[in-house]
Order: structure tokens, then C-alpha cells, then sequence
């Protein structure tokens, strides 16, 4: 069966997408794109540079090239089945990523490890302290990155959403099929693990508790 591949944007670059109506414009985008199917370079420029992101600070800049560019692929073949009644597009953009990023699990693992062996001194402007800027008040340095890596990847998962994405309860569920009391419960049990991986030093330790 022959595949459909969304028409070339041009640059990744473009702008945040503007919160406001951003979710009826979407969706619009989407339901547009079924029997037009260049409307889904409008999804492509709100979004991409946030799901790129995303999975760069997850799985560094080169990984997240190719699962950006897969998540709108695969956003694209599926855009007939998305349903806007059942949550907006950006929590479903992020749900795709996971997903994928989650086919790189060991090299994210890898990844955290590294930074854990990495001197505090070659951080300072680096994918760890994009991690412990939302994840942290003030800053657990490499024990962090050290700590991330020993989470379940459903914890992970739930964390990264909440604390990099800066979704909601409501929307992190609708990202990865989850109720929002199995978020809440993943998130608590996440934060739990890293104050104990972190000795409890590190009492600030807040992935803020955004309502759903």
C-alpha cells in the first residue's frame, strides 16, 4: 500500500505555535488535510519545533532529527483517525514521539548515564541542564541525569511529558492512552524514586503539580 508524505515545509525553524484557538485551528488543519492534503504543512510549522525539541533533550540533536521527522510522517498517514474529540493534536503529536523515542530506549539510558559520568563543569549549557531547569529547583547536577536513567521508561515517560512538554494530567494521558489517575499515580511514584535516588537532598524537587 502506497504511503503519503506530507509536502515539504521548508525550514524546521518557525515559531512556537500561538496557544491562542491553537486547538479548533488544528484540528481544522487536520480534518482540511483529508481531501487536502498540503493543509498538513500547517500542523508541520506550529509544532515541529517543539516535538523536535522534545526528543533532542531526550536523546541528543542528531537522534531527534529523524524522530521528528517520523512523528509527522506517521501523523500524516494517520491523520484520517484522529479524532479531535477525544484531545487535542499536540498531546497526539507528543504520544507519537514517545513512542518512538521509546524504540530508543537504551540509548536514552545510555544517554543519562553519560551525562551522569560527565564533569558538572561541561553541563552548564547542556541538554542536562535543560532536564533540571523544569525538573528541579535549583539543580541536582549529574546524580540526576544518574537517576532518569533508573526509571521505569512508563515513568519516564509520564515525567518527561509533564516536566519538558509542560502538558497537562489530562493531556499526558491523551499522549500515551492513559486515565489521569494513572498519570498522577506515575508522576507521584517518578518523583518519589528520584528524591530517594538523590538521598533526599534535594527536598525541591517538584515536577509542578498541573491540574488536569
Amino acid at each position: 500500500m502506497a504511503h503519503h508524505h506530507p509536502p515539504d515545509p521548508g525550514s524546521r525553524s518557525g515559531a512556537e505555535p500561538d496557544a491562542s484557538g491553537s486547538d479548533a485551528s488544528d484540528a481544522a488543519a487536520i480534518v482540511r488535510s483529508r481531501r487536502e492534503p498540503a493543509a498538513f504543512a500547517e500542523i508541520f510549522h506550529r509544532h515541529f519545533a517543539a516535538i523536535h525539541g522534545y526528543a533532542a533533550r531526550r536523546l541528543g540533536v542528531d537522534a531527534a532529527d529523524d524522530i521528528a521527522a517520523e512523528t509527522f510522517l506517521a501523523a500524516f498517514d494517520k491523520r484520517g483517525r484522529f479524532d479531535p474529540d477525544r484531545g487535542s493534536v499536540r498531546p497526539w503529536l507528543y504520544g507519537i514521539a514517545t513512542r518512538l523515542i521509546g524504540l530508543h530506549r537504551r540509548t536514552e539510558g545510555r544517554r543519562y548515564r553519560a551525562l551522569a559520568r560527565t564533569p558538572a563543569e561541561r553541563l552548564q549549557d547542556g541538554h542536562e541542564d535543560r532536564v533540571t531547569a523544569r525538573v528541579t529547583a535549583g539543580g541536582a547536577g549529574a546524580d540526576l541525569a544518574d537517576a532518569l536513567a533508573g526509571l521505569p521508561r512508563g515513568d519516564r515517560d509520564v515525567l518527561l511529558l509533564v516536566a519538558l512538554a509542560d502538558l497537562t494530567y489530562e493531556e499526558v494521558g491523551q499522549a500515551l492512552g492513559l486515565k489521569t489517575g494513572t498519570v498522577a499515580s506515575r508522576l507521584h511514584r517518578a518523583r518519589r524514586r528520584l528524591r530517594e535516588s538523590l538521598g533526599g537532598t534535594h527536598p525541591a524537587l517538584i515536577v509542578e503539580e498541573t491540574p488536569a
